[in-house]
């Protein structure tokens, strides 16, 4: 059986970025203030996320700088806590810089966290686990392709508040963005009894268009690209709602209405929980 890769993203961060640069530069002074769907941010908070992102990662990970004490343990709600209090606090800081200076320093600093990235070694361990998928240790591919997820996603964000949806659902860009949040399923599937053979297909349909399977075996459930039996339940998900769910923009019930679910409903369960973002 064909187990689905984590796909190798780090040759698109320069393509995302001058898509987001360009978009900053066309916004109107009054489009910074728009609200979007992460609460309480609007465009010019986002903007400020992903400065900060790009901050960091050059401070900890390049420079070995840490700055602040970490979280208070390394248990999902802590860690949840010290990032969303690095995130308010940041953001509060930040909204003494103009868009101009916060799209600058975007570019400047992009180009960096681009560079050291492309340094790493893809299949060594990462500094930090990909928590949301359930692992302690993952590789620097993985660590890549979330940070791949975040970068789209917010961008996503701004795109979606200020009506320029279209640019990053293009496959190119949007396929790895799924493909990642996908790896996840097994980890929410970790409590789902059911006999080995058992086979969920989770189909994202276009702008998306991907295909995996979530299969027991007699070890757990694995996620899968490709599997010729017949499976027991089978997801449809339009594509243009699927990240928001992935990221916790729309609710379960919501992006159901945008679904079609055969066989074993109560298999699907887990999927509308799926989570890739921390916070």
């Amino acid at each position: 059986m064909l187990h689905l890769p984590v796909p190798t993203t780090i040759h698109l961060f320069p393509v995302l970025d001058e898509h987001l640069l360009t978009l900053l530069r066309s916004l109107e002074p009054a489009d910074w203030h728009h609200p979007t769907v992460a609460p309480q941010w609007d465009v010019q908070a986002i903007a400020l996320h992903l400065l900060d992102g790009n901050l960091r990662t050059l401070s900890m990970l390049r420079d070995g700088y840490f700055g602040v004490a970490g979280p208070a343990s390394s248990a999902y709600k802590d860690v949840v806590t010290y990032l969303n209090e690095l995130n308010a606090t940041w953001v509060t800081a930040g909204r003494r810089l103009s868009p101009h200076v916060i799209t600058w320093l975007l570019e400047m600093s992009g180009s960096y966290y681009n560079t050291y990235l492309a340094s790493l070694d893809q299949d060594a361990p990462a500094t930090f686990a990909v928590a949301w998928a359930g692992e302690e240790t993952s590789s620097n591919r993985f660590h890549i392709a979330r940070d791949y997820t975040e970068k789209w996603h917010h961008q996503q964000q701004i795109r979606l508040a200020v009506g320029q949806a279209d640019a990053l659902l293009q496959p190119a860009l949007y396929q790895p963005f799924l493909l990642t949040c996908l790896q996840a399923l097994p980890h929410h599937y970790r409590a789902v009894e059911a006999p080995p053979g058992t086979a969920i297909q989770v189909t994202i349909i276009e702008p998306g268009a991907v295909t995996c399977y979530v299969y027991r075996d007699e070890n757990g459930w694995q996620l899968l690209a490709a599997y010729q039996g017949e499976s027991t339940t089978t997801i449809t998900l339009e594509g243009e709602v699927a990240w928001r769910l992935f990221t916790k923009s729309l609710p379960p019930a919501q992006a159901a209405a945008h679904a079609h679910v055969t066989g074993n409903a109560q298999l699907a369960e887990p999927f509308w929980r799926l989570v890739t973002v921390m916070g």
